[in-house]
């Protein structure tokens, strides 16, 4: 069977000034691999302030390219380059959309060589915007769909597998996106299935999910939990899961929090004791 996997919310706020919700970052923590899935302002002091070991991540894969979701990747490269008491051996695999090269050269020109050559091999994989990536190691593949958000972005699914069939896991993210039934489709079976839900209802913005476009989504993808994030102040994190009923989604469905860590295996989801997933509580 495959181990379970803890999945950590450092981010489910966005730009906007709020401490208590800061902006995109999720890190993935298996038995031999440490993923983080974005990395935007404050997820690298948000990790140590979770008490994670950021000094030991392999791996960290990119959405798209505002600042909400990868303006802490320089900070967080400068970090293990001087941070590391003797240094680091372990490669670092970086893992981004269409035009993550020419991103990331644009950010060691502004900030230092640190960023290209950190002391430590560095190994950069430009993902498709509907494909696959099987980790050489053969510790998990990362499948990714377009997002309809900006011309590069992403969402990613990550897939764990099993001694046995049907003993494998899988952890759905979708970045920031509008609304899209096919990438419900994408998703279709995940355990834990991490979404945005930015904007209040009625809305005619294109490029984020409301309660509305979430619960419709949700729907198709019929994940065992969904947790919503990247909340705009206009929207009551505490009412979230009644709205996603009301628009017919009667899954499990928990608000995302600053800290909130679970434990995901083949076909369950653990939450926290005081974190209560609504409605359906089994």
């Amino acid at each position: 069977m495959s181990v379970p996997v803890r999945v950590t919310i450092l981010g489910s706020g966005v730009l906007l000034p709020d401490d208590t919700r800061r902006s995109a970052a999720h890190l993935v923590e298996g038995a031999d691999f440490s993923l983080l899935m974005d990395c935007g302002s404050g997820a690298l002091h948000g990790m140590d302030r979770f008490q994670k070991p950021w000094r030991g991540l392999t791996h960290l894969a990119i959405t798209h390219f505002h600042t909400d979701h990868f303006g802490d990747l320089a900070p967080l490269l400068w970090a293990l380059h001087h941070g590391i008491p003797g240094g680091r051996d372990e490669p670092l695999v970086l893992l981004g959309p269409p035009g993550f090269n020419r991103i990331l050269g644009a950010l060691a020109a502004a900030h230092g060589d640190f960023v290209l050559a950190p002391g430590f091999p560095l190994e950069i994989v430009e993902l498709e915007r509907n494909g696959r990536w099987d980790d050489p190691r053969g510790r998990f593949a990362l499948r990714t769909h377009p997002a309809r958000h900006t011309p590069e972005a992403v969402a990613l699914r990550l897939e764990v597998e099993g001694v046995r069939p049907h003993d494998g896991l899988s952890i759905g993210y979708t970045g920031d996106t509008g609304p899209d039934l096919d990438l419900g489709a994408f998703f279709q079976g995940v355990g834990l299935l991490v979404a945005e839900c930015a904007v209040a209802d009625p809305t005619e913005l294109e490029i984020h999910l409301s309660p509305r476009s979430a619960a419709a989504l949700a729907q198709v993808a019929e994940p065992a939990l969904l947790v919503l994030t990247h909340l705009y102040p206009e929207l009551d994190p505490d009412r979230l899961p009644d709205l996603l009923a009301r628009e017919g989604y009667t899954g499990r469905v928990l608000t995302g929090r600053d800290g909130l860590t679970l434990t995901v295996g083949p076909g369950r989801v653990e939450v926290p004791p005081g974190d209560a997933s609504t409605p359906n509580q089994n």
